[in-house]
């Protein structure tokens, strides 16, 4: 498996997620981090597209996956991006995500909550 990784940090979409009816009734603000495990040699040595894993159609495919549910857990909505992301490109080895919600409801001060998890071929 290779060890390159490309990285996309901070991807924020609004999307209904959650328990609480409060969280039921608009969308909140989603961040993402995802790295993808892919072989970039190719892409290193000719320069060219079609031989990496075009991270703009990455943020695109998550932010449709995201804004197509209306889950309750950020544990379900996190295995349907990595499985979308793992289905998107078969050069793609795993994928490791963290989805967080930018405003956490409960009453302490709490930045964000979420979930991180890593899925392989």
């Amino acid at each position: 498996m290779p060890d390159d990784v490309i990285e996309l940090r901070g991807l924020r979409v609004s999307a209904v997620v959650g328990v609480l009816p409060e969280e039921r009734e608009r969308a909140q603000p989603l961040e993402l981090d995802l790295d993808v495990v892919v072989d970039l040699s190719a892409a290193g040595a000719s320069d060219d597209l079609g031989d990496t894993v075009d991270y703009g159609a990455l943020c695109d495919l998550v932010a449709e996956v995201i804004r197509g549910a209306q889950p309750f857990l950020l544990e379900w909505l996190a295995e349907r991006i990595a499985a979308r992301v793992l289905a998107a490109d078969e050069r793609i080895a795993s994928v490791e995500l963290v989805v967080r919600k930018l405003r956490p409801p409960v009453p302490q001060d709490l930045a964000t909550s979420g979930v991180r998890l890593r899925r392989s071929r």
